[in-house]
């Protein structure tokens, strides 16, 4: 059996599914955007668990009452949120009257709730095993037999969260930035905070039946986290997360379903389950944001810190040549501490830039050279100056920064810094402080 991209949007087994996770991730992923600024990531994680034992407590009571093997979806997960608020009232009472650290809080209720559900599970292993069995598939979920009722059900919710923090996005800015404004200015905060509240709930105990009580928080997270690398505007950040969160869906679903089908070839029934193909690509696509985000993935911070240092390299090699005079390559080695390879390749740069040029083995500035070391020694000196005339460093106390500074003051700063000590002319060890020459 094949199927195509379009089928997963039309085909009776597969629509379900694709669109009901589609939309769950939606709406977590914008609720995770608030659990990210409050730092709080953890919450969701503790509520989730929470919910695990009023799900098998409510499954106990369907088989006890009902005399029915099949439980109530609405009572089952009205129990499981009712025990999630259970959770969030223990935690704000450990927090306010047990003076207990939040992430002391956090874990204690996470872990002493998800233990009281293992040993109601322990119970409804013995008494009523089938039921047992289908309680477990919620640990993971079963987003591959969600049906089109389930599409409007996670639509309405992520229709529901979306038109909320549309409608009050400058109160949830506020909120989530400055909240002793947000009061000051005659918000509703406990009222925001409550409709929040309510919707993060939501969406932990309706996405349990898409991915499961155990991987539901990083369906919330993963987004926020991979979304925060690309801006730093709210609202754009609410958008991406939501995309983000949309394609961890679709391309999960995809790798279920294909991967499945792909593993099932030669006769054996093995298979990805949705749930977790969700999550992982959501985290993959977290730690490649981490990863290789132009402003502040890894990859690119580590380029622009290598590149920093090696501009440090080349102005003070070109700042030596202009204090020494022509320089040769060992005499340089020694002055700087630089190893030979990235010496060589630091020579090489200057040379083809224009800046240095070899005269019997020894290397020597250039016009252009000369200019670019006399700004680097005028930026040096007027920082020096500026240290210890304005900031009542001793002369000694002020080489060490200027040596850092100098690489990173901007025109603006050193026309500033000019104007402020009224044009000098020497710096406090009584050198020139020479005139900044037309580049």
């Amino acid at each position: 059996m094949s199927f195509s991209l379009w089928d997963f949007f039309t085909h009776p087994l597969l629509r379900g599914p694709t669109f009901g996770t589609l939309f769950l991730c939606i709406a977590s992923s914008l609720l995770g955007v608030i659990l990210f600024f409050q730092k709080k990531p953890l919450l969701s994680e503790t509520l989730s668990h929470a919910t695990w034992p009023g799900i098998l407590l409510a499954a106990w009571l369907q088989a006890l009452f009902f005399s029915s093997d099949e439980s109530s979806f609405f009572f089952l997960f009205g129990c499981g949120g009712l025990f999630a608020w259970l959770g969030l009232k223990s935690i704000g009472w450990m927090e306010k009257r047990g003076k207990v650290p939040a992430d002391a809080a956090l874990t204690f209720v996470l872990a002493s709730f998800f233990g009281v559900g293992t040993v109601v599970a322990s119970g409804l292993q013995h008494t009523f095993p089938k039921i047992y069995q289908e309680m477990q598939t919620l640990l993971f979920g079963q987003a591959a037999v969600m049906q089109d009722t389930h599409i409007f059900l996670y639509g309405g919710l992520a229709l529901g969260a979306a038109l909320f923090l549309f409608f009050s996005f400058r109160q949830v800015q506020l909120y989530l930035f400055d909240p002793q404004f947000a009061v000051s200015s005659g918000f509703k905060i406990p009222f925001l905070e409550k409709i929040l509240i309510l919707f993060l709930l939501a969406s932990l105990i309706l996405g349990i039946r898409g991915v499961g009580v155990l991987l539901i928080s990083g369906m919330s997270i993963a987004p926020a986290i991979a979304a925060r690398q690309f801006t730093d505007r709210l609202h754009v950040l609410f958008l991406l997360a939501a995309c983000f969160g949309a394609l961890s869906g679709l391309v999960g679903n995809w790798l279920s379903v294909f991967g499945t089908i792909a593993l099932s070839q030669n006769g054996e029934r093995l298979s990805l389950p949705t749930g977790p193909m969700i999550i992982a690509v959501g985290g993959t696509i977290a730690i490649l944001s981490l990863l290789f985000a132009p402003k502040r993935g890894w990859l690119f911070r580590l380029i622009r810190v290598a590149s920093f240092r090696l501009k440090c390299i080349e102005e003070n090699i070109l700042k030596g040549i202009w204090k020494k005079g022509p320089l040769t390559l060992r005499e340089m080695r020694r002055a700087h501490q630089t190893p030979r390879a990235l010496l060589f390749f630091v020579l090489w740069r200057l040379k083809n830039g224009g800046w240095v040029e070899t005269q019997k083995r020894s290397y020597c500035l250039t016009s252009d050279g000369m200019k670019k070391a006399i700004v680097i020694v005028r930026l040096h000196r007027l920082w020096e100056l500026y240290l210890a005339s304005q900031l009542g460093l001793k002369s000694e106390e002020v080489h060490g920064s200027a040596e850092e500074m100098e690489h990173i003051l901007t025109p603006d700063l050193e026309e500033r810094l000019t104007h402020l000590l009224a044009n000098p002319r020497t710096d406090p060890h009584n050198q020139r402080i020479p005139e900044r020459p037309t580049l």
